[in-house]
């Protein structure tokens, strides 16, 4: 997992402020949770004034709206790594799978910012546009599991959709138990979590038919 974002010494931001407090807000997010310090705080761990993020930032939400982007972005591009490997759409939604479970216990901050900071993205344009690119890539795979007009109640890719959702709700979901500690820690735990997430993706896949 990756290594908790060390506080930086007072004062030394190297004139990049907007990224010494993003790292602070990271940290601290990885030490209490999303919602659990101020931006004053992140002020005081960057090492500046309490007045000094604000040159960039409106309010604790919009700097934690640029870490969800990053978050989003990061994800989007591991999944398309993990779904390179294969051009069978059920072995790309496994993979897919894996690495949502390995992003959550590799990137545990962005994680819960992304998904546990309760942002608004009607008013984070960008954030909404960031999160809808990580759909734009995966929603083309389910499609070919699960095409549009395939069942009588299929409206304009419900079904698609629902598809994607009941993988990705999965690996949520074991990414959080694992996190919890309930398949145990280390590396293995991971591995074995990673292998977990892709059988379960699998067997949602069967389970429509295809």
């Amino acid at each position: 997992m990756s290594s908790p974002v060390k506080p930086r010494p007072v004062g030394h931001h190297h004139g990049d402020l907007r990224n010494a407090l993003l790292r602070a807000a990271l940290a601290l997010v990885g030490e209490r949770g999303p919602h659990g310090f101020t931006l004053a705080e992140a002020s005081r761990r960057a090492g500046v004034s309490v007045a000094a993020p604000y040159k960039h930032f409106a309010d604790r939400e919009t700097l934690l709206a640029e870490l969800a982007i990053r978050g989003y972005r990061g994800q989007r591009d591991r999944f398309a790594a993990a779904v390179s490997g294969s051009a069978d759409p059920c072995e790309q939604l496994a993979s897919f799978a894996a690495a949502y479970v390995r992003f959550a216990a590799e990137e545990p901050a962005l994680f819960d910012i992304t998904f546990s900071a309760g942002l608004d993205k009607s008013r984070f344009a960008e954030l909404s546009a960031a999160g809808d690119e990580v759909s734009e890539l995966l929603l083309p795979i389910v499609r070919r599991l699960a095409p549009a007009g395939d069942t009588d109640t299929d409206t304009d890719g419900d079904a698609a959709l629902d598809l994607l959702l009941r993988v990705a709700a999965s690996a949520h979901g074991l990414a959080v138990f694992l996190r919890q500690g309930l398949f145990g820690i280390g590396r293995g735990a991971l591995a074995d979590t990673e292998e977990k997430a892709a059988r379960t993706a699998r067997a949602i896949v069967r389970a429509r038919g295809v």
